[in-house]
């Protein structure tokens, strides 16, 4: 019997048995479906990040205080004292600008802080922030204006809304020109005038961009949440340097060092410089782990499903007996019998996984266009995923199937003749 005549006989077996031939594959499609969805998310979610941190642009550094230490490709910080401060920003921007560094924004984040406007109260953080942010972050005012150089000489009380912070504040009314009571953290708290609302940006579950208040950093420093260093310098949260391209990026980082050292005066580096590419391997590889995670769980449903293979394949055998008998009588030789069985097998699993990869794809469908707290739900559908699902599903009929084939092939043709 030829692989044509068996896919036949195959099929012709589920059709005369279909409601045993549905629960056999139901294990099956519900295993292939579950991968192909929970990989979609997993695909969707690291989409949604690369594009996030590829959308602030290849060319950023960032400087983090704190003694470094390494974290897979991405250097991270130790220790919780505060070595940055404003004086070694402004240096980075003297000494670097116009060459290697195109545009230097320090930040001084306040997480944290509580906002009271319009008969409303938010909790968000602030962000103390230079003019060039914008064009370094690629973060840009939709109304109104954003942070001068007039305000960050004046200390001025201003602020720019993120855009959800806006809305939930004042809902549908303008709130330029309108006054906002931001209180920190063990500060006594400043009124601020509201300048601008920033454009609408969106973020991830971990980190909305919409959710956060801008304002001069030298009003964050000095008004709203102050903290000094043992020098009575300014301390300030991070430095985002650009530099004017990705090919110098190893320069720019040698030359930030170099800089920070001399201003530090210390053999061992107290702060952190990483760059965009470091964070995006790091991802890469962390959201790769979580979604081989979410396949090796669905696929868990898999080897139940070749269990119910087996099951019903040995029930097949039995029910069988006397054909197989009679096949053996009249020629069939072993491996005939082991590779109708075996056929039988893949082609029950093929089936209940081509099924599997139309309900998993639809579900997929279904979820990215369901959002969750406000967020967009990524799911993408990767070939890879598909082609992984089918070869599985067709691994596991062959897998569990042997072992009725053999039984099959093993059998006495003149006890099998006998077999009532």
């Amino acid at each position: 019997m030829n692989i044509f005549e068996s896919v036949r006989v195959a099929l012709r077996g589920l059709a005369a048995n279909k409601l045993r031939g549905i629960l056999t594959m139901l294990g099956v499609i519900i295993g292939v479906g579950a991968v192909i969805a929970l990989m979609s998310l997993g695909k969707g979610a690291q989409a949604q990040i690369t594009d996030q941190v590829q959308s602030l642009g290849t060319n950023l550094l960032f400087v983090s205080p704190g003694q470094g230490r390494q974290q897979g490709n991405v250097s991270a910080g130790t220790g919780n004292a505060q070595t940055l401060t404003y004086d070694d920003a402004q240096a980075i921007a003297t000494e670097l600008g116009g060459g290697l560094v195109v545009a230097v924004a320090p930040e001084r984040q306040v997480p944290g802080a509580q906002l009271i406007a319009n008969g409303q109260n938010w909790r968000t953080r602030v962000v103390g922030v230079t003019p060039d942010y914008e064009s370094v972050r690629n973060f840009y005012v939709g109304t109104g204006e954003f942070i001068s150089q007039s305000q960050i000489d004046s200390r001025s009380s201003v602020v720019v809304l993120g855009s959800a912070v806006a809305q939930n504040l004042f809902g549908e009314s303008d709130p330029i020109g309108q006054n906002v009571r931001i209180s920190a953290f063990g500060g006594t708290g400043i009124n601020a005038r509201v300048i601008g609302v920033m454009e609408t940006k969106g973020g991830s579950s971990l980190m909305n961009q919409d959710d956060q208040v801008f304002m001069p950093i030298t009003t964050a420093m000095t008004r709203l949440s102050p903290a000094r260093s043992t020098q009575a310098a300014d301390l300030i949260s991070t430095v985002t340097v650009q530099v004017s391209s990705e090919d110098t990026v190893d320069p720019a980082i040698q030359a930030i060092g170099d800089v920070l050292r001399t201003r530090h005066r210390t053999s061992t580096d107290d702060f952190v410089i990483s760059s965009q590419r470091d964070y995006l391997s790091t991802i890469s590889q962390v959201t790769g782990v979580f979604t081989a995670f979410l396949g090796a769980v669905a696929g868990i449903s898999l080897v139940v499903g070749g269990i119910g293979i087996m099951n019903i394949m040995l029930v097949s055998v039995t029910e069988r007996t006397r054909e197989i008998g009679l096949r053996k009588a009249v020629g069939a030789r072993r491996k005939d019998i082991l590779s109708q069985f075996l056929i039988e097998a893949v082609v029950v699993s093929l089936a209940g996984g081509a099924i599997g990869i139309m309900i998993g794809a639809a579900i997929s469908r279904l979820l990215s266009q369901m959002s969750l707290n406000g967020q967009q739900i990524p799911s993408i559908v990767a070939p890879e995923s598909i082609i992984l699902a089918f070869t599985v599903s067709a691994a596991v009929g062959l897998f569990f199937g042997i072992y009725p084939a053999m039984r099959a092939s093993r059998l006495n043709p003149i006890e099998a003749l006998r077999y009532e």
